[in-house]
């Protein structure tokens, strides 16, 4: 069933879980629990496309790092951002989950061998093979760079951009034990007044009508801001706000920053590029990247970066004609479901144009000095409690605090693209494949991150919003436990990359997808479980 609260006031609703946000991590969950028996609300802030009055409620300050204005930072409508999601998928690597002696705060409560089975029933639900596809793919094709020094992984890639869509969601509004509410925010997660337990939450639309969950769990999957802004704005029952008695709820905020690491000149600079170019394999299509072997990144303190190879304008250049035509249409439309379909279709026109009218222009170019065989860095960053979402002094239009934020990052971000860099340059030069310049900024004393507006459309960074309800088995070092149940609060779960307490090299959806979908499992575990016992208790 779907209700519009902008037009329909049902008063209350139950259920036997309540999630907030229909975003990767809330319809994912929702199925998974829907499969194991269990009677689900789905909560939506906004409606099934795009409105301007929906996403000012996504407005909010920037303190620290220049990042993208928040009212666009992520999109407030069913499906969330993955409606501008590029579909790559990749797992985190095992490092990620281990505690690295050289990143503080790193380490999970959970090893990705818990993760493992989730990874592949969440790749299988995005389309792509079981098995995550490895570099032996492109034997042949890839330089056979030292495994001491550089490791290849792969990305996928999800063909179906709009997965996630109301349109495509169908098999939740019509299930007899879901019910879907859109334009419905959540104005406070309201806890018990023992504060050990969460009682119902206050859901109202911008129309003024207002509606009433309860629930035997709830989980909220509203995002890596969302998430912690709305526990530190349910302070009714605790004035700090839910699970943050020790002030950990919104730290640790974590992107994917991007930059130019610097370009491949001489040698065999051209077949370095054509090698990691994305292609289609067996029927799919990956695209590999560089990362620092675990062993490099023991032996020089690096975080698990990472960078590709691709044709770019040199730094301080100016985009292609062609290029601009797409950013114009990304950029200067809204994201509606026509404006999104407008400008995914303008960057295949591109890209066609640019294969069909001359595959031998980017290479003149080169040769020209007006394209650079570049290292487009897509980083890891190291968690840094100072990194931060919190409240800001005024409210939007329901009432809810705004979300501030202050993203900072670290001296270790920046030397650990200079150690990749600098690796990468060891082994061209060992095989003959060219000679690398590092980016200037990388040998820069200060130590302060630099983007680039050339490499890549999303010039800061990949719209990933990471680590401000960090895991961790210690209350004193996160905010919720392994199971992402918020420490205190027996019923009150979080969902999404806001858990993770390190972000690695790889793009967080399909992690996003694998928790959720072992999240739903133990508490559909634990429900039964409730259930059982209240059986043998009645038949005592």
């Amino acid at each position: 069933m779907h209700i519009d609260l902008n037009e329909a006031t049902p008063g209350t609703l139950g259920a036997d879980v309540a999630v907030i946000g229909a975003g990767a991590a809330g319809i994912t969950m929702v199925r998974r629990l829907l499969a194991q028996g269990l009677s689900v609300v789905l909560l939506e802030s906004g409606g099934v496309d795009y409105e301007p009055e929906t996403a000012d409620l996504n407005d909010g300050p920037i303190m620290g790092e220049d990042y993208y204005e928040l009212r666009d930072a992520r999109l407030r409508f069913f499906g969330g951002t993955t409606a501008i999601w590029g579909g790559r998928c990749a797992e985190l690597a095992p490092i990620d989950f281990q505690k690295r002696a050289w990143v503080p705060h790193s380490g999970w409560p959970i090893t990705h061998a818990d993760v493992a089975p989730y990874y592949a029933e969440a790749r299988a639900a995005f389309g792509l093979d079981r098995i995550a596809p490895t570099a032996a793919l492109l034997d042949g094709i890839l330089p056979d760079f030292s495994p001491r020094e550089l490791a290849v992984p792969m990305w996928s890639f999800d063909a179906m951009f709009d997965r996630f869509s109301f349109s495509r969601s169908t098999d939740l509004v019509d299930h007899d034990r879901c019910t879907v509410v859109t334009h419905a925010t959540v104005r406070e997660i309201v806890a018990a007044p023992s504060a050990e337990g969460v009682d119902r939450l206050a859901v109202t639309s911008l129309s003024g009508n207002a509606l009433e969950v309860r629930a035997r769990r709830y989980v909220l999957a509203a995002g890596g801001i969302e998430n912690p802004r709305l526990l530190l704005a349910s302070r009714s029952v605790r004035p700090r706000g839910l699970g943050n008695d020790r002030d950990q709820v919104g730290r640790y905020f974590m992107e994917h920053p991007h930059a130019r690491g610097g370009r491949v000149v001489d040698g065999g600079a051209w077949a370095l590029l054509a090698a990691f170019q994305k292609r289609e394999v067996t029927g799919r299509t990956i695209a590999p990247l560089l990362t620092p072997s675990a062993g490099l990144q023991a032996r020089e303190g690096l975080l698990n970066t990472s960078l590709t190879i691709a044709g770019r304008r040199p730094a301080h250049g100016r985009e292609a004609l062609l290029m601009r035509a797409y950013q114009r249409a990304k950029h200067k439309s809204a994201p509606t479901r026509t404006g999104r379909t407008m400008w995914k279709a303008t960057k295949q026109i591109v890209g066609r144009a640019q294969r069909l009218v001359d595959p031998l222009r980017p290479w003149v170019l080169n040769r020209l000095g007006q394209l650079d065989v570049a290292l487009i860095v897509r980083a890891e960053q190291a968690p840094n409690p100072d990194s931060r979402v919190t409240l800001a002094g005024d409210s939007d239009a329901l009432g809810v605090p705004r979300a501030a934020l202050d993203w900072r990052m670290s001296e270790l971000d920046v030397t650990s693209v200079a150690g990749l860099v600098a690796a990468l340059g060891r082994e061209t030069e060992r095989l003959g494949l060219g000679r690398v310049e590092p980016a200037a900024w990388l040998s820069d004393p200060a130590r302060q991150w630099r983007s680039d507006p050339l490499i890549s459309v999303h010039a800061l960074g990949g719209y990933h919003h990471v680590g401000t309800t960090r895991m961790s088995d210690d209350p004193r070092t996160g905010v919720t436990d392994r199971e992402g149940r918020v420490h205190g609060i027996d019923n009150l779960y979080v969902a999404g990359s806001s858990l993770f307490p390190t972000s690695g090299w790889a793009n967080p959806t399909l992690t996003i997808a694998a928790l959720a979908l072992r999240q739903a499992d133990r508490i559909a575990a634990t429900l039964a479980g409730e259930d059982a016992a209240r059986r043998t208790q009645r038949a005592a």
